[in-house]
């Protein structure tokens, strides 16, 4: 039975484990020129579209990512496979097990990126260089760049890295907004390491939510996508960037006809506040909803014959307390058809749409009670209940240095996940009562198999409601211990 996979981009064995590239390189067939002739321009009938130069533009600014993953190190407990047979014969007693430390392999991945500016800014997927310890860039015309993570945003897949270079071939950025369904696009990337790959298709659908974000409204379109385009370009007929290549969805883990993009609408704002911020400032309404069909059609199967005033907009199924929509006076049941101006039809628009703004902008939105429209202007917020720039998370203030459980620590104490704490100062961790050789066990009811879950859940709680780290540890000896540590300065 072929299961539906949704598959993220990134060649390689960090995105996806099994090979995808099958089959033999078909040569296609050409004709001979005679002698002398001349080879005539191409002829586009009335009514085509030419995308010739909207690919050879687009090309260049679309560039190669290589990224390595450093292995991690352990100390393992290894015994003398001879020291049995020695012990047995009586040349000396058995000898001790030693600690040695084992490095696993470094992994590696690639996708594409996307260059908006000539001084070197590149718009890739949160995916293809979030763990990345090394990024290597290499531009179309094979000149190669080390990249830096300026910052990433796994809310929308979207990350920002720079490399050092002047004078670049910067993709002029399109709005996404005035994509019609049927328009043509291309998708450009590098799929399976096929340098410099562009294909055509169509807008397919608009505002598609798939359930692999925090926030999406993805362009779908049936230009060819396959692992490796990742962070690359989707481009209009003009040849400007109006979205990031994110995702397929296919029964086999390669193209079968449905792509998905990141619209410019989100990637402006996402961009905007790392160059800035270092971290997405988004902006939150408070409401928990889902689309006007979906809660019609749920009805109906129930029996109930409901009249909404409207087939279209997202049905509002609570209100979160304290916040903009609640001081707006929002209530479960209303049914929200325009947001800042603009008509919304289902949730992943309103997502969208609630994605251009920041904590503090003030925004109208329109809605239906009782069959009839009302509008309320009010004021959006974070996701802390207030109007404040976030500020990115400062690891150093905690105090502390991670490292994974050493195997045989795991062995002993039953455990097969948990980090260590390899040394501590003063600081926030230290003051909640942490100490070294602390094993971090779950925070925030998540488990801690790395080092990077750790970071991420640290962020995560930074831009939470009570930025709160809930800590289940255990110390060395086999103890259970518990441990709250509050981010706030």
């Amino acid at each position: 039975m072929n299961q539906t996979v949704k598959n993220w981009l990134g060649a390689g064995a960090l995105i996806i484990a099994s090979s995808l590239m099958t089959g033999a390189v078909m040569h296609a067939g050409s004709s001979m020129q005679q002698p002398g002739m001349e080879t005539p321009a191409p002829v586009v009938p009335a009514g085509l579209v030419d995308l010739t130069q909207a690919a050879e533009s687009s090309v260049n600014s679309v560039v190669y990512i290589k990224v390595t993953v450093a292995g991690t190190t352990q100390k393992v407990t290894v015994q003398d496979p001879f020291s049995d047979f020695f012990d047995f014969f009586g040349f000396g007693g058995r000898q001790q097990p030693q600690q040695r430390e084992y490095k696993s392999p470094d992994q590696h991945a690639s996708g594409s990126g996307v260059i908006i500016s000539q001084d070197g800014y590149i718009v890739t997927n949160n995916h293809v260089v979030g763990q990345a310890d090394e990024i290597t860039v290499t531009l179309n015309d094979n000149r190669e760049f080390k990249g830096r993570i300026i910052g990433c945003d796994s809310s929308t897949d979207l990350a920002l890295i720079k490399i050092d270079a002047k004078n670049l071939p910067a993709i002029p950025i399109g709005n996404s907004d005035d994509l019609k369904l049927g328009q043509w696009v291309l998708a450009v990337g590098n799929p399976f390491n096929l340098t410099s790959t562009v294909t055509a298709g169509i807008v397919s659908a608009k505002a598609r939510s798939l359930g692999a974000n925090g926030v999406e409204s993805f362009i779908q379109t049936d230009a060819a996508i396959n692992s490796g385009n990742s962070g690359g370009a989707l481009v209009n007929e003009k040849g400007e960037l109006v979205g990031i290549n994110a995702m397929l969805y296919s029964q086999t883990g390669s193209y079968s006809g449905y792509g998905f993009a990141i619209p410019t609408t989100i990637m402006n704002k996402v961009v905007d506040d790392l160059k800035v911020y270092g971290i997405v400032q988004r902006a939150v309404l408070g409401v928990q909803g889902q689309d006007v069909s979906i809660y019609l059609d749920t009805e109906k199967s129930r029996g109930n014959d409901v009249d909404l005033g409207t087939v279209n907009g997202v049905y509002v199924n609570s209100v979160t307390d304290a916040s903009a929509a609640e001081e707006a006076g929002l209530q479960k049941g209303d049914v929200i058809t325009k947001f800042g101006g603009k008509e919304v039809h289902k949730m992943s628009e309103l997502q969208e749409k609630i994605a251009q703004y920041r904590p503090g902008d003030q925004v109208d939105v329109v809605f239906m009670r009782d069959k009839k429209s009302h509008t309320k202007k009010l004021t959006l917020r974070n996701s802390q209940g207030n109007t404040k720039v976030l500020k990115e998370v400062d690891l150093d203030q905690l105090g502390v240095s991670m490292k994974e459980l050493a195997s045989n620590v795991k062995s002993q104490l039953g455990l097969n996940y948990g980090l260590s704490v390899s040394a501590i100062r003063k600081g926030k961790m230290m003051s909640a009562g942490v100490q070294k050789g602390t094993i971090i066990l779950m925070v925030n009811e998540k488990k801690m198999q790395s080092v990077s879950d750790w970071e991420e859940a640290v962020t995560t709680a930074n831009q939470s409601s009570d930025r709160t780290l809930w800590i289940k540890a255990m110390t060395p000896s086999g103890l259970k211990r518990s441990y709250v540590v509050d981010l706030n300065e």
